[in-house]
């Protein structure tokens, strides 16, 4: 059965929701809240109505009910304050109140997304003939990949549901990553209980990547195991194991999808940019691979030039290439804010006049609004950089750079309190982040702005621990070290800082502040005075 109001074509038989020709990603729960919804929109339905049908009557809070609510009104344009197609009534229910018309027609009659676009990307069932003339007649595309079902190793066969919807979920959350090609649910479950060859199943699917992975449970903990493998030659690409223990199954299932999605973007993103290491004749994505692999690496001199070299040239292949775009506006503004220039403000304005092309020909580019909100903060505009993040993450809930951003616009409107939080919660869906270090740095700021030099100092090495090739939180150590006395290790980690970045001094630091709060430049003026005191010179 397909479902058709406004511009959607919602149908039940693939499970795919559309917006005209696009494929809107949509995780296995929403689908079946939405799918409810439609279904009994003669009525009020009710929150006990919703449990019993979604989660088969367990346990939900209202704030989990009410994020998936809004979850679901944001994949067909509505919103919680519009409430345009879904209606919340108070102390009643919810009902669908659009105008809907009802669809008969064969499994694959609606409308299907065009997979494998440069810019676009789909789901693909390749049980659709259409579908599979298509992938079979061309080379795998790059950032192909199949997510196989997870073996239930130790769950109750009750709790198939939950291993399956950790499958059913990353599919979804795999086919948001721009230019990924993610086969559907429907066909990867065929493969459900079998043993496989992977580089069968990889010339069948005509997929590059094959993740397949398991779930087992032992008293009141979770372990989870999941590999990434090559299918074309069968060699293990990548590979990761966590144990979590269990409280909510619901929560549970969500932030294991989640780091999963963030390891894997980071991961395809780096096996990709080898490939197109070793390519005689490099296209624009190739460019585009490499370039992000460079600018995941740090913000020295050295890599911040080469990535922006490859934007460059992907650029110049294709000047309409939105990650390209993306990427340059990411170095641009990583540039202007890493202190390492002076000309730091037409870095950011370079990086802003990018983005607001790229947002005119993708508006829904999450990773665009996120950096473009990061501008904004920079910028003496961190109100609007958060609304601008708070954008990206209701069109990407699982961009963990988004909220750190939001906590560093925080510590700038003088509410440093509050930053921890926001990177604790990008921490959580992405925990091996490649940007995870200046997630740290961004408190460690916060706290030294704040007074709390020894959690400064914390936070400070955890981010250096994390990635040795970003200079800034070397020289933000050495000024919270200073401030607690031990002035020998705040020289030291002074000179590290140095190293990486030989042109930083207190003069450049001191012009280039980034709000006029005056919490803010409070907190600056303890920064600037630890720095002096680590032997940071004038300029």
């Amino acid at each position: 059965m397909r479902y058709l109001f406004e511009e959607y074509a919602f149908d039940t038989d693939l499970r795919e929701l559309y917006r005209g020709a696009h494929l809107v990603s949509v995780a296995p729960q929403v689908f079946d809240l939405l799918d409810y919804l439609i279904r009994n929109r003669e009525r009020v339905v009710s929150k006990d109505d919703l449990i019993n049908a979604v989660w088969n009557g367990r346990i939900v809070s209202d704030a989990a009910l009410t994020t998936r609510l809004n979850v679901a009104r944001s994949a067909i344009g509505d919103s919680g304050e519009k409430q345009r197609l879904i209606k919340t009534l108070q102390r009643k229910g919810f009902r669908f109140v659009g105008a809907v018309q009802e669809v008969q027609g064969p499994a694959g009659s609606a409308v299907t997304a065009v997979a494998g676009e440069r810019g676009n990307h789909g789901i693909v069932d390749p049980d659709r003939p259409e579908a599979a003339t298509a992938v079979m007649s061309t080379p795998a595309p790059r950032l192909s990949i199949v997510v196989l079902p997870f073996a239930n190793f130790g769950c109750d066969s009750e709790q198939d549901y939950f291993v399956d919807g950790v499958a059913e979920s990353l599919t979804a959350d795999l086919s948001r990553i721009s230019g990924s090609f993610v086969i559907a649910r429907n066909t990867a479950f065929t493969f459900k209980g079998k043993t496989v060859d992977v580089k069968q199943v990889g010339r069948e699917l005509n997929v590059r990547y094959v993740l397949e992975g398991s779930v087992q449970r032992g008293g009141n903990r979770l372990r989870v195991n999941v590999q990434l493998i090559d299918a074309e030659t069968g060699n293990h690409l990548w590979a990761e194991r966590f144990d979590k223990p269990v409280a909510d199954l619901f929560d549970t299932q969500d932030e294991i999808v989640s780091r999963l999605a963030n390891t894997l973007n980071a991961q395809l993103i780096q096996v990709e940019a080898r490939r197109a290491g070793r390519s005689t004749h490099p296209d624009a994505m190739d460019l585009y691979f490499q370039g992000w692999a460079y600018e995941n690496n740090g913000t020295t001199a050295e890599y911040t030039s080469q990535a922006l070299a490859f934007f460059d040239r992907a650029l110049a292949l294709d000047p309409g290439n939105i990650e390209a775009l993306v990427g340059s506006a990411r170095v641009k503004a990583a540039i202007g804010a890493s202190l390492v220039r002076d000309d730091w403000t037409a870095h950011f304005v370079a990086a802003e006049a990018v983005l607001i092309r790229a947002l005119s020909l993708a508006p829904n580019h999450a990773r665009a609004h996120s950096v473009l909100g990061l501008v904004q903060t920079f910028t003496n505009r961190a109100v609007q950089g958060i609304a601008e993040c708070e954008r990206a993450l209701a069109l990407d809930h699982n961009l963990a750079d988004a909220h750190a951003f939001i906590g560093l616009a925080k510590h700038f409107l003088g509410r440093g309190d509050e930053t921890e939080v926001h990177v604790r919660e990008a921490l959580r869906l992405s925990p091996r982040d490649n940007y995870a270090y200046r997630w740290s740095m961004f408190v460690g700021l916060a706290k030294l702005g704040l007074g709390a030099d020894l959690e400064a100092v914390a936070w400070l090495r955890r981010s250096i621990e994390a990635n040795r090739n970003h200079p800034i939180p070397h020289c933000f150590l050495a000024a919270a070290l200073a401030l607690l006395g031990s002035l020998d290790e705040a020289r030291a980690a002074a000179q590290a800082g140095l190293v990486l970045n030989p042109t930083f001094t207190l003069r450049r630091f001191r012009a280039r502040a980034a709000s006029d709060h005056p919490a803010y430049l409070a907190g600056r003026e303890r920064v600037y005075e630890g720095l002096r005191m680590a032997g940071v010179p004038e300029g």
